[in-house]
């Protein structure tokens, strides 16, 4: 407990963006937010009070932090697995706990969503090329080849459209030592997230389902709520991603990523965390994710997740590939005159190419009209020039 407050401490182990934006949420709830990041010039590390240096690999330090912490949370899934094991034995307070390794590996997520006949696409761990190849032979080509742990926006997956290609990808990369899994590249109309939070014992709440836009493997746009999902599809989503959360016992916020298609939903990926897709709930929803999972961890009731208005449409902030010539202060100043009511988050990162560094939200009712505000929005923020030609509807 914090002596000054009487409130409990929570330790988030990893200082990124999301470590940053769960530090604002527990200021309004009177929290103490201990941040456990690799250096001080980490998103968080820059404007938390409570912050210790220490690396999520080294058992000794996140054995340390724990200890002066009454729940221990993640802004990431890569604490190796058998530390989480020790911390556990040793009766730390985790959340998520054991549950956190169907998010850390993609082969035992699989195989767990499998056992509980939710449905995903077929696939098959890889231990050679002749796996590849035979699952593309019954399967049909092309397939996708993914690292079965650490891999995010885009990378540790790859697109294999012939044996050819398998014999070539491979070999390589088992000699590296990647863990591998193969499936079958799914047909889908678009890609939604189920957003939802789960206390330990048991209450559930969903925000809206919405639409991710995907360029290059990385996530630029949110839809909230997903255009054109009937209630009956919405209430299905929210329905699996909840039977998800209680049946891995999962305490804090989870994403369960779909891909939609003409015969259903396929569960793609999971993560239980704060989540990209719910970067819109901060400004668009009573109760933003980053608060719910505080609230989640430290078994409050939860917050209603009713949104503010009819649409609220994410883009994100991703660093340019040449340099702009406006320093950000003075692209911020710009974009605040053309555009008021933008809201504006950033993570105070230092711009390279393809890096997110921040989000903007809009808020509204006529979500197309959002969607291009928002994309200009970020995009100028990005590149520090407007759109030529792209037309406000």
């Amino acid at each position: 407990m914090d002596k000054h407050t009487g409130l409990p401490v929570v330790g988030m182990v990893g200082g990124g963006q999301l470590a940053r934006m769960t530090h604002q949420a527990a200021i309004s709830l009177g929290q103490s937010l201990r941040v456990l990041a690799a250096s001080e010039n980490e998103s968080a590390g820059l404007v938390a009070a409570d912050v210790v240096i220490g690396h999520h690999t080294d058992i000794d330090a996140l054995r340390s932090f724990a200890a002066g912490v009454d729940v221990l949370t993640f802004d990431h899934e890569h604490v190796p697995g058998e530390h989480l094991l020790t911390l556990a034995a040793e009766g730390v307070v985790m959340r998520p706990g054991a549950s956190l390794a169907f998010a850390q590996n993609k082969l035992v997520m699989r195989e767990m969503l499998a056992g509980l006949g939710i449905p995903g696409p077929a696939f098959a761990e890889v231990s050679e090329v002749d796996d590849v190849l035979k699952f593309g032979e019954k399967h049909s080509w092309p397939v996708v080849l993914k690292a079965a742990s650490g891999g995010y926006d885009g990378r540790g997956v790859w697109m294999l459209d012939t044996a050819t290609q398998a014999r070539e990808t491979v070999p390589e990369l088992l000699a590296a030592g990647t863990p591998l899994l193969v499936e079958t590249k799914v047909v889908m109309l678009r890609e939604l997230s189920a957003l939802v939070a789960r206390s330990p014992f048991g209450q559930g709440a969903a925000w809206p389902v919405v639409e991710t836009v995907q360029v290059a493997g990385i996530n630029t746009e949110v839809l909230a709520p997903a255009p054109g999902l009937s209630a009956e599809q919405m209430s299905r989503a929210q329905d699996l991603a909840l039977r998800i959360a209680s049946q891995l016992g999962v305490v804090g916020l989870l994403a369960v990523e779909l891909f939609e298609t003409e015969n259903g939903l396929l569960v793609n990926e999971l993560a239980m965390r704060p989540h990209n897709s719910g970067h819109w709930t901060m400004d668009g929803s009573r109760t933003s994710q980053f608060e719910q999972h505080l609230r989640a961890i430290l078994d409050y009731p939860l917050g209603t997740t009713d949104p503010l208005a009819p649409a609220c449409v994410m883009a994100n902030v991703l660093g340019a590939g040449v340099a702009p010539e406006m320093s950000l202060d003075e692209r911020l100043h710009h974009l605040f005159a053309r555009y008021p009511d933008a809201r504006v988050h950033l993570y105070g990162k230092g711009e390279r190419p393809g890096r997110k560094l921040g989000h903007v939200n809009m808020l509204g009712e006529h979500l197309q009209q959002l969607r291009d505000r928002a994309l200009l929005s970020a995009h100028w923020l990005s590149h520090g020039v407007w759109l030529d030609g792209y037309e406000i509807h």
